[in-house]
């Protein structure tokens, strides 16, 4: 089995390999089939991460959550820990850890029990274990938010027959990526 950096290296480069008209057909399928899920529909509010560096586009999913009468709420990092806030554009939006776009500052937090929630992931296995970016910012939030429904977000050249994982990992219940959905 390939290490968690080995993985990580391998996944960048497939996702730069991606031609631009594949990138953007692959997230709109995954932006329809989120939305066709039960616990999207049945959500207010939506906490959804802001892509970054080929991942799958989330500025359309968050639009439609918005379309669609929900509240969206993007995470920020401060130092070890990430929380969400409310949003309401893209102009609430500015570049901030790791270059990443995040909510600016005086937004209101979003405390929401039982949001729908999109998360990343660098790679995923058939069994729903994910390889994050490292700093465990996603474990530790759906750690202390058990309410929460995640589901991961991933093109298919992320899927691994097998990564390897920890016992604190926590694996998202739904897995959509341009070939469908999986839940366990």
């Amino acid at each position: 089995m390939m290490t968690k950096k080995e993985i990580r290296k391998t996944v960048n480069a497939r996702r730069r390999a991606l031609p631009p008209e594949q990138e953007q057909t692959a997230s709109e399928q995954i932006r329809d089939l989120l939305v066709s899920l039960p616990e999207y529909r049945e959500a207010s509010t939506v906490y959804c991460y802001v892509d970054y560096n080929h991942e799958v586009h989330t500025w359309p999913i968050m639009k439609r959550a918005m379309e669609d009468g929900k509240r969206v709420a993007v995470p920020r990092v401060n130092g070890k820990e990430m929380d969400f806030y409310y949003i309401t554009s893209e102009s609430d939006l500015e570049p901030g850890a790791f270059g990443i776009l995040e909510p600016r500052e005086g937004l209101s937090p979003a405390k929401e029990p039982d949001a729908f929630m999109v998360m990343p992931g660098v790679a995923f296995d058939r069994a729903h274990h994910r390889v994050g970016y490292g700093g465990g910012y996603y474990d530790r939030y759906l750690e202390k938010w058990t309410g929460l429904k995640p589901a991961a977000v991933a093109y298919e050249c992320q899927i691994f027959d097998e990564v390897p994982f920890e016992s604190f990992d926590i694996r998202p219940r739904i897995l959509v990526t341009e070939a469908g959905i999986s839940r366990i």
